[in-house]
């Protein structure tokens, strides 16, 4: 119980990264295969996702502008090629997790998937809400298919189903895919995030609606049967530990019952904090 208890505590001082682990965002990390077809390509605090399948490659975000050139070196690294990156895919139109696509699909000639919520701020390049925050911009990027809810994003028979996940961004989404582990079927959930980060709650929402959408969110993580919680930044869900431990013969570290909804519980915990801290400030 102590251990799971400390676990909770440090998500929560991970809900809104530290300068430490912002000056991870550009760090170089060495390639690896996950589990199945997903392999890590991102840096050593932005995950980026590649997707194998039989017709080419998915892309699940790039980080940071400057980023874009260490994601193409990794999957090169892997035995991969950019070119065959057929479809990219976006957590959220955050500069930290969208900035490096415009680069990516410039190179790639994949078309872009993303949500209607996120589809405006992807194609202006700012941070909705705080558009006159110029360090929040990143290049502007087309978005070429429009995702909503349950949608199916399918590439040579691999099928990922969008889950909307509203609230650290408007059109949010986060992904499941079937994968199996030595014989064994699972279920990968690429988080998108829930935490609060820059945005407002009150008494001036970041956009309208912000607080229910964060409230159905962590209302439908509790109903998601996952077993491998992926997530956009390195401390979401343990990435240096659990790159440690991948070892051959081993049990996949990645697999981990249970850890979306402990997660998605220290998240919730801290948007209660949130959200009553600027209420009682702004009174």
């Amino acid at each position: 119980m102590k251990r799971i208890l400390i676990g909770v505590a440090a998500l929560c001082a991970l809900i809104a990264p530290s300068a430490r682990a912002q000056a991870n965002w550009t760090q170089p990390f060495a390639p690896f295969h996950v589990i199945d077809n997903v392999y890590y390509v991102g840096s050593a605090g932005l995950s980026a996702w590649l997707i194998k399948t039989p017709k080419g490659l998915i892309l699940l975000d790039v980080g940071l502008p400057q980023n874009a050139p260490m994601v193409e070196k990794s999957i090169e690294a892997l035995g991969f090629h950019v070119k065959d990156i057929k479809i990219l895919l976006n957590s959220h139109a955050h500069f930290d997790h969208s900035g490096g696509l415009a680069k990516l699909k410039a190179d790639s000639g994949a078309a872009l998937y993303a949500s209607a919520g996120d589809k405006d701020a992807l194609e202006k390049g700012d941070y909705p809400g705080w558009e006159e925050k110029t360090e929040f911009n990143f290049p502007p990027v087309k978005v070429d298919r429009v995702l909503k809810d349950g949608d199916k994003v399918s590439l040579g028979g691999v099928d990922l189903t969008a889950v909307a996940t509203p609230g650290h961004s408007a059109g949010c989404t986060s992904y499941l895919l079937p994968v199996t582990d030595a014989g064994v079927k699972h279920t990968a959930f690429f988080f998108c995030s829930a935490s609060v980060a820059a945005n407002r709650l009150a008494p001036n929402p970041q956009y309208p609606d912000i607080v229910a959408d964060y409230r159905r969110t962590f209302a439908r993580l509790k109903t998601i049967d996952a077993d491998v919680f992926l997530a956009p930044h390195a401390e979401m869900f343990g990435l240096l530990a659990k790159r440690a431990a991948l070892k051959p013969g081993q049990p996949n570290p990645f697999v981990k019952p249970g850890e979306v909804h402990t997660v998605a519980g220290a998240f919730e915990k801290a948007f209660d904090a949130s959200l009553a801290k600027q209420e009682a400030d702004a009174q």
